[in-house]
C-alpha cells in the first residue's frame, strides 16, 4: 500500500461523516469508495453528493467490501460497538468517531477484537491530530511551563434541545458527557495521562441525561482538571494549562484551535499560530492522513491517538456518569 491511494468507506451519513468525507476527497492519496446508510436513500443521496461510486442500504455490504481498505464509523456512538465491530470482524480496517463507544467495556471489546483480527483501529479523536496540539503538548512535555499543576477546559452549547433530539435521548447515548465532555476530558489525559480520582456532579433532564456536567480529575502528582460541559449554555470552548514556571492558553476552539499562547514568567506572551494548510477548517483531514500513514507501515495502532490513551478516557468517562448517576439502556454497570 505504500504506493497506492488508500480506499475509504464511509459508514453512516450524517453531518461528521459528510465533514470527513470532504476532507477526504481533498486528499491526492484518498480515494472515498463506498458508504453505507440504514437506507439505499439515504446512501444514494450522499454517494451522489460526493462522487463515491457504490451505495450500500445496509452496513454488512459495506464490512464485506474487500475493495475497503478502511471504513471511517460515523454512527452516534450508541452504535458504534455494533458498527465497528462488524468492520472488524469482515477484517476491515477502522477509524471510529468519539465517543469511542459507550463505555469502557464495549471500547476494551472492539480493542480486542481488532488485535484478534490484526486490523488497525483508531478513535477519531482529531485534536490529537492537530499539529497545534502537537505542538502544545511538546512543548508541555519539554518543560516550557514546568511540572503542570492544574488543567482547564470547557465545551458548551446553547441548545436548547428538544426532548426528541438524540442528544437528549437515552437509547442514542444522550447527554452532554459523551458527545461534548470527551474533549476536556480528552485534552486533561493528553497532558497528565489517566487520573487516579474523578469526581462530577450534573444537571439531569427528565429523561436521566446531563444536560450540564462538571468534573474534578485529580493526579497523584497534585495535578487538577476542571472540566465543564453543557447543552443548555455555549460556553467559550477554551482551554488552559498551567505549571510552575508559565501556561499556555486556548482562547477559543480548543479542540480545533489554530492559536494559543505560551506565557512563560519573566518573558513576553508567545503566540503560536497555524499556517493556511493547517488551519481549524482542516482539522478533519490530519486523522486521516495519520490513518493512511499508520496503514501503509503496517501500525496497527497510532502513536498519536493510542488505544490505551481511548480506554483510560473511557474508564473516566464511566466514572464521571457513575458519580452523577446516569446509565444507557443496557448497560450491565
Amino acid at each position: 500500500m505504500a504506493e497506492e491511494r488508500v480506499r475509504w468507506g464511509v459508514l453512516a451519513t450524517g453531518g461528521i461523516a459528510a465533514a470527513f468525507t470532504a476532507d477526504l476527497v481533498d486528499l491526492p492519496d484518498a480515494e472515498v469508495v463506498a458508504v453505507a446508510s440504514r437506507t439505499e436513500e439515504s446512501a444514494k443521496g450522499f454517494a451522489e453528493r460526493f462522487g463515491i461510486p457504490r451505495a450500500y442500504g445496509d452496513w454488512e455490504s459495506l464490512a464485506a467490501d474487500e475493495d475497503v481498505d478502511v471504513v471511517y464509523v460515523a454512527t452516534p456512538h450508541s452504535a458504534h460497538r455494533a458498527a465497528a465491530g462488524l468492520c472488524l470482524e469482515a477484517g476491515r480496517n477502522v477509524l471510529c468517531e468519539k465517543a469511542f463507544t459507550l463505555n469502557s467495556r464495549e471500547a476494551e471489546e472492539l480493542v480486542a477484537l481488532a488485535k484478534d483480527r490484526g486490523s488497525f483501529l483508531m478513535e477519531a479523536m482529531w485534536m490529537y491530530c492537530n499539529p497545534l496540539i502537537r505542538q502544545l503538548k511538546s512543548l508541555v512535555d519539554e518543560g516550557a511551563i514546568g511540572e503542570v499543576r492544574t488543567v482547564q477546559a470547557d465545551f458548551g452549547l446553547s441548545g436548547p434541545f428538544p426532548p426528541t433530539h438524540r442528544l437528549r435521548d437515552p437509547a442514542q447515548g444522550g447527554g452532554a458527557l459523551l458527545d461534548l465532555g470527551v474533549y476536556p476530558v480528552s485534552f486533561a489525559q493528553l497532558l497528565l495521562g489517566e487520573p487516579s480520582e474523578v469526581t462530577a456532579s450534573a444537571v439531569l433532564s427528565e429523561e436521566r441525561v446531563d444536560l450540564q456536567t462538571g468534573m474534578l480529575l485529580s493526579w497523584e502528582s497534585g495535578a487538577l482538571a476542571s472540566l465543564h460541559c453543557s447543552l443548555v449554555g455555549g460556553t467559550s470552548t477554551s482551554a488552559s494549562v498551567t505549571g510552575s514556571e508559565g501556561r499556555i492558553d486556548i482562547p477559543y476552539g480548543f479542540f480545533h484551535t489554530d492559536r494559543f499562547v505560551l506565557h512563560r514568567d519573566g518573558r513576553d506572551p508567545q503566540e503560536f499560530t497555524a499556517n493556511e494548510t493547517d488551519g481549524t477548517r482542516a482539522g478533519l483531514k490530519h486523522e486521516a492522513i495519520e490513518v493512511m500513514r499508520c496503514l501503509r507501515t503496517g501500525e496497527t495502532e497510532s502513536p498519536l491517538v493510542p488505544l490505551d490513551g481511548t480506554l483510560a478516557v473511557m474508564r473516566t468517562l464511566d466514572a464521571a456518569r457513575n458519580r452523577v448517576g446516569v446509565t444507557y439502556p443496557g448497560e450491565t454497570t
